[in-house]
This record gives C-alpha cells, sequence and structure tokens, in this order.
C-alpha cells in the first residue's frame, strides 16, 4: 500500500510526486502511520494509480528506447530509398547528399534550445511534442510532388528540428532514473536505438517501396508508430527530480544561470573532448549511412552482376543488406562495449575512454579495407563493413556515461545537446553533402563511366578512415583528464547540494 500526497490511499501505486523514489526506497513523509488520513480514492484517482503502477524506471527506459529507435528509423528511411529519390527528383551526388546536411543543420541548431527547456521545464512533454510534431511532417512530405525537390529538402529540415528535441532531452531522464553500472546499461539499450533505428530505417524503407512499388509509401509506415510512442511517453513516463538517482532528488534547489553552465562545460576537458571524439563518429556514419548503400550498388555494376538503375523503382538489395548488418552491428557494439566497460573498471578508471579510443582505431583499419576489396567482392565489403560497424559502435553509450560522470545533473541536457550540437556540426552536417561534392568533382569529366562513378565515391569516402583516427586520439586526450573531471563534477555537486540545503533551512 502507497498514499497520495492528498491522503488518498492507493493500492499498489508508487506515488509521492512518485511515493517510491526511482532508486527504489519509500519517500519518508508517506509511509504508513497513525497520523495519516486516509480516505477511498475517486475513480479518477484510481486511473491515475494504476498508470503509476506501469511508470517503473525500467518501463520508462523501454519507452524512451523505443522512441529513439523510432526517430533513426525515420531518419534513414530516406537514405534506404536514396536511389529512387535521386531518380524521381533528378538531382545530383551533392543535391541528393544535401538532404541529410539540411536534416542535420536544422538538427544542431535546435539541439542546444531544447537542451536549455530540458534542463528548466517537464521534459517528457518536450519529447511527446517533438515526436507528433515531425511524425506529421514527416507524412506530409511523401506527397510532395517531383517538381518542388525544394520543398522536400525543407521538410526534412523541419523533421530535424522535431528529432532534435528528443536526442537531447531522452538521456538526461535515463540519467535521473539509474546510476552505476545499470545507468551503463540503460544508457546502452537507449544507444543502442541508433544502429538500430538506422537499420530498420533501411529495411523499413526498402520493404515499404517493394511491397507498394512506390518509394512514398516508405515515408508513410514510420510516422503512426511515431505518434504511438509520443502517447506512450505522456502516459507512462515519469518525469524524475533531476539529479534523483545520485541521492541528491529533492535536495538540489539552487541552480546555476546558462551562461555559468556554458563556462564551465568550456572548461570540462574531458567534455569538450570525447564531443569533438563523437562528431568524428557522427562524420562517419553520416557519411556511410548516406553513401555505403549506393557506393555497393554500383560496385555491383562494376562487377556485371547488375545493371544500372533505369527504371521507375530501383533494387533494394544492398540497403537491406545494410540495414540488416546495421541492426546486428548494432547490438554486438553496444553489448560488447558495455560487458567490456564493466571489465576494464576493474583494472582501470579510466577504462571508459580508452575502450572508445581502441574501438575507433580498430574500426578505421576494416573501414579503410571495404574500399579496397569492393571492386572485386562484395561479399568481403560487406565482412569489412561488419566489422568496422561493430568497432564503430562499441562507444555510443560509452560516451553518453562520460559525460553522466562528468556533468554535474543540473546541467545534463544543457550537456547532451551542445555536444549534439558540436558533433553535427562538425560530424554528419556536412558529410553526406562534402562525399557527395568530391565524387561529383572527381567525375565531372567521366560522368557516364560506370567504374569511374564507383572510383569516384570510393576515393571521396575514404576520407572517413582518416576521421575516425582523429577520433580515437581525442578520446585518449579525455582519458588523461577523465579521472580530474570526474572528481570536480563531484565536488560541484556536493556544494551544490549543501547550498540548497542551507537555502531551505533559512
Amino acid at each position: 500500500m502507497c498514499v497520495e500526497s492528498d491522503g488518498c490511499e492507493i493500492e499498489g501505486c508508487s506515488s509521492s510526486d512518485e511515493v517510491r523514489t526511482l532508486s527504489g526506497s519509500m519517500s519518508p513523509g508517506l509511509k504508513s502511520g497513525p497520523d495519516l488520513d486516509l480516505h477511498p480514492c475517486k475513480p479518477g484517482q484510481k486511473f491515475r494509480a494504476a498508470l503509476m503502477r506501469c511508470r517503473s524506471p525500467a518501463a520508462a527506459a523501454g519507452i524512451l528506447s523505443f522512441g529513439n529507435v523510432l526517430n533513426y528509423m525515420d531518419r534513414y528511411t530516406v537514405t534506404g530509398v536514396m536511389l529512387d529519390i535521386q531518380r524521381y527528383y533528378k538531382v545530383s551526388d551533392s543535391q541528393i547528399g544535401l538532404l541529410q546536411t539540411v536534416f542535420i543543420c536544422s538538427f544542431m541548431v535546435a539541439a542546444p534550445i531544447f537542451g536549455y527547456l530540458g534542463d528548466r521545464f517537464k521534459r517528457k512533454v518536450i519529447l511527446s511534442g517533438g515526436i507528433f510534431f515531425w511524425s506529421i511532417v514527416t507524412l506530409l512530405s511523401s506527397f510532395i510532388s517531383k517538381e518542388y525537390y525544394w520543398l522536400f529538402v525543407l521538410s526534412r529540415g523541419l523533421v530535424g528540428i522535431g528529432e532534435s528535441s528528443y536526442s537531447s532531452i531522452s538521456p538526461t531522464i535515463i540519467g535521473d532514473l539509474f546510476t552505476s553500472n545499470s545507468r551503463t546499461m540503460m544508457l546502452s539499450v537507449f544507444y543502442l536505438a541508433i544502429p538500430l533505428g538506422s537499420g530498420l530505417g533501411y529495411i523499413l524503407g526498402s520493404g515499404a517501396k517493394d511491397a507498394a512499388e512506390d518509394w512514398h509509401w516508405a515515408l508513410r509506415v514510420s510516422p503512426l508508430l511515431g505518434m504511438t510512442a509520443g502517447t506512450l511517453i505522456l502516459l507512462f513516463v515519469p518525469e524524475p527530480k533531476r539529479g534523483s538517482a545520485d541521492q541528491m532528488g529533492g535536495r538540489i534547489q539552487a541552480r546555476t544561470s546558462w551562461i555559468c553552465d556554458m563556462k564551465t562545460l568550456a572548461k570540462n576537458r574531458s567534455y569538450v573532448f570525447s564531443s569533438f571524439a563523437s562528431a568524428a563518429v557522427s562524420f562517419a556514419t553520416g557519411a556511410f549511412g548516406t553513401w555505403i548503400p549506393i557506393y555497393l550498388a554500383r560496385a555491383r555494376v562494376v562487377q556485371k552482376t547488375a545493371e544500372p538503375c533505369i527504371k521507375e523503382v530501383c533494387s533494394s538489395t544492398d540497403s537491406l543488406i545494410f540495414g540488416a548488418i546495421t541492426c546486428v552491428t548494432g547490438l554486438l557494439g553496444v553489448v560488447i562495449g558495455a560487458a567490456t566497460t564493466r571489465l576494464c573498471r576493474q583494472r582501470t578508471e579510466r577504462a571508459d575512454p580508452l575502450v572508445c579510443a581502441v574501438s575507433m582505431l580498430g574500426s578505421a583499419i576494416f573501414i579503410c579495407l571495404i574500399f579496397v576489396v569492393a571492386k572485386k567482392s562484395i561479399i568481403g565489403a560487406y565482412v569489412c563493413i561488419f566489422i568496422g560497424e561493430t568497432l564503430l559502435f562499441l562507444n555510443w553509450a560509452i560516451t553518453a556515461d562520460i559525460l553522466m560522470f562528468v556533468v554535474i545533473p543540473t546541467r545534463r541536457a544543457t550537456a547532451v545537446a551542445f555536444q549534439s550540437f558540436a558533433s553535427h556540426l562538425l560530424g554528419d552536417a556536412g558529410s553526406p553533402y562534402l562525399i557527395g561534392l568530391i565524387s561529383d568533382g572527381l567525375q565531372e569529366n567521366y560522368a557516364t563511366s560506370s567504374l569511374w562513378q564507383f572510383l569516384s565515391l570510393g576515393y571521396a569516402l575514404m576520407l572517413c578512415p582518416f576521421i575516425i583516427v582523429l577520433g580515437g586520439m581525442f578520446f585518449l586526450a579525455t582519458a588523461l583528464f577523465y579521472l580530474d573531471d570526474r572528481e570536480k563534477a563531484e565536488k560541484q555537486l556536493s556544494q551544490l547540494t549543501r547550498s540548497s540545503v542551507k537555502v531551505t533551512s533559512i
């Protein structure tokens, strides 16, 4: 039994603001006692109690992870039918690469705004509003005719704004629901959505296109799922107090200014270097997600195992295979990353950034090999993609956990938002367009040659392994300062808590 804050008796609920705290303990002021004035619940309060029983931290993390899957699935649904879009609108490599660039630019510009809002207002309302917004825009964009490619590009920019709200805020809710290894595990599940959703996006886009024999239907499935996720978030995800999982919930009343937050983050060397490393990962994943299926389709033409696409609906084989590989490697990468980090923490406290650094340096080797073997063997290219992506995806959840350790709870949404802004600004905001631009430049005089179309795109993509190595160097730099910055964050949190206690006592 537990009791609502108005004294109403509710069986099996967990309220207070949520009577059972997220760390599992009962709020002291709401435990049963002879002085409590209990009275029967009203029908509306019983419904609320039923909802509260479903608002467990694990259920909330599951719903938020489902929403993150949909976010990335919607993003890469377009990429899964990129060849069809390119033929439909009759645009060049650089123009089609602009789709992802515009999406990411709007995403990163909106991220700091949502980070500010997420540290100050109800987070789940912002999350669900963002999901409803991008779902509606995606659905409407599927009806844009071929004369208005600029409008289709604009719609992707609006979708980026909606998805930005989710990526900036949702990890901070999980950070306030769990702590220590539990938080690492739940963030691993949450960030598994990045490769899983990306892979499902390719599969959904290609599958819907093949089933309807029209690529427009690829954009009409994820919006329905998105609206479902938005509703689930409103009903079943709690609004935890910031810092509650760190046993500071309810005691942190003092808040630093936004300017102070930004100055502190800029001086946080672990945060800065890990943000640069994230940018390197984003550069590679953005370029790969956009161009690898097209690159492999051109490789098949060069090997004479396929004909150039001249039909209304192009072959989806490489998009489907690449999507499936991304799903599997995402699962393996996140699980291996979490397990490796927990094991290495027993040997060194710098395990988190070191695991990220080693995985990225290893990934660069296999990604470089893709462009060596693709001309002769598609299977060999897929093997290199599998190993390279697995190593690259190791660091998604670990990078988020590094941020949680070196940034205090009341500053985390801002930190996540600006890390997202920086990683996209320096990463996938420009990489798809840049790769397309380099490819167009290289094939300028040989546009009709299938071999040169294949080679020029491969030469452009060779930029990615070098950027990944640079990211590994940034993770090594993070390891140098990680312990100092984590200790500073713990001291800041302690000082903030003591100042809040003094204000409360006064």
